[in-house]
């Protein structure tokens, strides 16, 4: 097997005096990012950096990163206290098929920032465009990358209030070629997929752990 140049990168360390850094516990002191270049295009832009570290004992390290360029994006959690109601989605995903073979995918609301929304705006436009019904409140819950050794994607996670009786059958948006079922649950019920390994999706997962922690908070979270 020929010898991967990427994985020789991966491997690198710190180097001091021309020999790895015995001590593990260094601590980044300076980042410089050079030689931005996009090596694909497409839903996403896929790009390529020179990077040097220089740590806090005067070693170095050179090497290059590839990053699939996602910026910021929505997840939003929607729940009606009143009816104790959860709202998933289920949806296809190329990924998870290729991964698990499964042919739909239970997930929390989620998707990109447009250009000019603000992540407010993005929540409110990604409940209505996946589940039918816009939030009556939003919470901003905690922020969290999915994937940070290889994007740069940044997802601002909402708890939702919602009115769980409007909610359609499907949901999605046309031209997005979205084919979105909406799934309603009991909180209980939500929350132990993650147990069953029903839920695959990583911001998911933690959405509904932080569910399963705070449950008892949620209605006074959402009050107006």
């Amino acid at each position: 097997m020929a010898d991967d140049p990427q994985q020789h990168q991966d491997s690198s360390r710190l180097m001091k005096d021309g020999k790895a850094a015995k001590d593990r516990n260094w601590l980044v002191r300076s980042v410089d990012i050079s030689g931005r270049r996009t090596i694909g295009r497409g839903y996403r832009d896929y790009e390529r950096f020179s990077v040097l570290l220089k740590d806090d004992r005067g070693g170095s390290s050179a090497f290059d990163r590839d990053v699939l360029r996602c910026g910021p994006v929505v997840g939003v959690l929607p729940v009606d206290p009143e009816l104790d109601q959860l709202v998933l989605t289920r949806q296809f995903r190329l990924g998870a098929y290729l991964a698990t073979g499964e042919h739909s995918t239970l997930e929390i609301v989620a998707g990109r920032c447009d250009p000019t929304e603000k992540v407010e705006q993005a929540a409110r436009r990604e409940c209505l465009e996946e589940i039918g019904v816009g939030p009556t409140r939003l919470v901003p819950i905690l922020e969290l990358m999915p994937a940070p050794a290889w994007s740069d994607e940044l997802m601002m996670l909402f708890l939702a209030g919602i009115d769980a009786r409007r909610l359609p059958s499907f949901a999605g948006v046309a031209h997005e070629q979205e084919e979105i079922e909406v799934v309603s649950c009991k909180i209980d019920e939500a929350i132990e997929l993650v147990a069953e390994n029903a839920v695959h999706s990583g911001p998911s997962i933690i959405a509904l752990q932080w569910l399963k922690l705070n449950r008892e908070l949620i209605p006074t979270l959402l009050e107006a």
